[in-house]
C-alpha cells in the first residue's frame, strides 16, 4: 500500500511551470495528484504540461494567470473548477526575487512591485481558493492544505534584499493568521522556508553569491529539487493534518549558521 497515493486530490501550484515549483508540481504528478499549474509563460506552461502528463495517472493543466490581477486569479479558479471539480491543497509559490535595491536605494516602484508579487499575490490565491474550501466545508466536505513558498531571508539578514526579506516575512505572518482563522474548517496553512536552491533566478546572480552560499550552509550544498517532491506530498497529504500556523525552514540549516 501506497500511504502517500494522492488519487483524487486536487492541487493548485501558482507559479508551477519552473524551479521550485515545477520540483515540487513533479512529487504531486508521481503521487496520482490532478494539478493545475498558474504561470504567466505560456511556453514554459506548455512544456511543464507535457512534463507532468508524462508522470502520473492525474489530470494536468496548465492556466495563464498572473497573481498581482485579482481578475485573473478569478477566472483560473473558476477554469480549474470547471476541469477538476475541486481544489484540496494550494501551493501559493509564485514570486520574483525582488529588485536587488539597498536601502538607502528603495524606490517605491521596485518595493511595491516584489510586494505586489510575493505578498499580495498570494493573500488574493488564497482569498480565491479558501472561498471554494469553505463553502465545501459548509456542505459537509472541510478539509483544505495552503502551503506558500516563503524563504529563509524572511528570518535572516541578506544585503540587498530588504523588500524581498519583507514580502517574505509578511507572508509568513499570512500563513499564521490563515491558519487560525481557518482551523474551523479543518483547512491549515504552512510556510516553506526555502533556502539556496539552483534554479533560473539563482543562476543570473553573481557567481560568488553562489560559492559564498555553500560555503555557509553547514550541509555545505544547494538544496536538490528531488527532494521537494516529496516535501510536497506530504504536505499535500493527510499525513500532515496535525501541522498548521508552522514556517520551516528548508535549507541544509542555514538559517542556524
Amino acid at each position: 500500500m501506497n500511504i502517500f497515493d494522492l488519487t483524487g486530490t486536487a492541487a493548485i501550484i501558482t507559479g508551477g511551470n519552473g524551479g521550485l515549483g515545477l520540483a515540487m508540481a513533479r512529487g504531486l504528478a508521481k503521487a496520482g495528484a490532478d494539478i493545475a499549474i498558474w504561470a504567466r509563460n505560456p511556453r514554459k506552461n506548455a512544456a511543464a504540461l507535457e512534463e507532468l502528463g508524462e508522470l502520473g495517472t492525474g489530470r494536468v493543466i496548465a492556466l495563464a494567470c498572473e497573481v498581482t490581477e485579482e481578475a485573473a486569479i478569478a477566472r483560473a479558479m473558476a477554469a480549474t473548477l470547471d476541469t477538476l471539480g475541486r481544489v484540496d491543497v494550494c501551493f501559493a509559490n509564485a514570486g520574483i526575487p525582488g529588485a536587488g535595491q539597498a536601502i538607502p536605494e528603495i524606490t517605491p516602484e521596485g518595493w511595491d512591485n516584489t510586494m505586489g508579487v510575493n505578498t499580495r499575490g498570494a493573500a488574493l490565491v488564497y482569498k480565491h481558493v479558501t472561498r471554494h474550501m469553505i463553502a465545501r466545508a459548509q456542505d459537509g466536505d472541510a478539509g483544505g492544505k495552503l502551503i506558500v513558498t516563503s524563504s529563509g531571508q524572511s528570518i535572516m539578514g541578506v544585503n540587498r534584499s530588504s523588500d524581498y526579506a519583507a514580502s517574505k516575512a509578511a507572508v509568513n505572518g499570512l500563513t499564521r493568521a490563515a491558519a487560525f482563522e481557518l482551523a474551523r474548517y479543518q483547512i491549515t496553512a504552512n510556510a516553506l522556508l526555502f533556502g539556496f536552491y539552483e534554479t533560473d533566478i539563482t543562476a543570473r546572480a553573481d557567481p560568488r553569491f553562489g560559492e559564498w552560499m555553500a560555503k555557509r550552509i553547514p550541509l555545505r550544498r544547494p538544496g536538490d529539487h528531488e527532494g521537494l517532491e516529496g516535501l510536497a506530498v506530504f504536505f499535500a497529504s493527510t499525513h500532515s493534518n496535525y501541522i498548521t500556523g508552522q514556517c520551516l525552514p528548508v535549507d541544509g540549516g542555514l538559517s542556524i549558521s
